[in-house]
């Protein structure tokens, strides 16, 4: 069954093995050229394509006539997207006879959209998962085809949490692509009223508001830790704190929002309820771990607040 891929990340090249692992032939790969403002942490589609000599394009504008038609000379019979990051148009999506599919990193309807492995954490659900769906003009609205789901524990960061779902997309697709390759595709349509859409996050979007509760803080600091931005407050000097790893204190003192407690080795911050212990944070490019040095930090510079 020839195919065209539009892929990125290591969701992409997941998408790819589960595919290759299957019989399905790969005639040509679209993903994108890395972004040198970003953190590449995860694989490369790009080379994964061109290691197994496959055409791989990364055009700034796929939905472009002169892609179109160079999509149509391919004359696939399926298109699979793995999270590329721009929207097909429906003069693209309309070519494969047996349709077009995409990989979303969430339990649709629930959490259409962008960086759905980040909104979870922040909103803190206890389980997301990976849908396969047919691709319409509308985003993560087609039918759905399958569905697998994964418990999000605790300790949980973004990065690690996007490593389940790559290897629940590798279980759900191997279930579905044998059945999708004999023309038994299972589907059914998405309630959108009863899910959830959700845009793009921004670095900016990690500051940390000291009066909510501590469980929300936290929550916000692991969905947004290494790789991606961080978390980030801003102690009384202005000299921009980040913070890698906390974790909430319950039944702590209550106090103003943001101010300073430190109690032998540990250093806590004060919410709007409960506290968050600091473990691990950066300032001035300059990482901190553990509750002595951090406190020693704060001693130092005789910072009480952060805001």
């Amino acid at each position: 069954m020839k195919t065209i891929v539009f892929a990125y990340h290591n969701m992409g090249i997941a998408g790819l093995e589960a595919l290759a692992g299957q019989g399905y032939d790969i005639a040509a790969v679209f993903t994108h050229e890395d972004d040198l403002r970003e953190n590449c942490w995860f694989g490369s589609v790009k080379e994964w394509a061109r290691q197994r000599n496959l055409p791989v394009y990364t055009p700034e504008e796929i939905n472009s006539s002169c892609w179109v038609e160079k999509i149509k000379e391919f004359n696939p019979d399926i298109i699979f997207s793995f999270y590329y990051r721009k929207m097909i148009a429906g003069e693209i999506l309309a070519i494969p006879r047996a349709g077009a599919f995409n990989l979303h990193g969430s339990l649709l309807p629930h959490y259409r959209g962008r960086c759905p492995v980040n909104w979870v954490l922040i909103n803190g659900e206890e389980k997301t998962g990976v849908t396969l769906h047919f691709m319409i003009d509308k985003p993560d609205a087609g039918d759905i085809v399958g569905q697998k789901e994964v418990a999000i524990d605790f300790t949980d960061t973004a990065k690690t949490l996007y490593g389940k779902l790559c290897l629940a997309a590798t279980s759900l697709l191997d279930d579905l692509l044998p059945e999708i390759k004999k023309g038994k595709i299972a589907r059914r349509k998405q309630n959108l009223s009863e899910g959830s859409y959700y845009g793009g996050r921004k670095p900016e979007d990690g500051r940390i508001d000291w009066s909510k509760p501590a469980s929300e803080i936290y929550n916000l600091i692991r969905a947004v830790t290494d790789p991606y931005p961080g978390a980030f407050a801003l102690p009384e000097n202005n000299e921009k704190m980040i913070i890698w790893q906390a974790t909430p204190e319950e039944n702590a003192e209550t106090g103003i929002p943001g101010s300073i407690n430190i109690r032998q080795e540990e250093v806590l911050v004060k919410t709007g309820k409960n506290a968050i212990k600091l473990l691990d944070i950066e300032v001035a490019e300059k990482r901190i771990k553990g509750g002595i040095k951090i406190g020693n930090y704060f001693r130092d510079g005789k910072v009480t607040r952060l805001k």
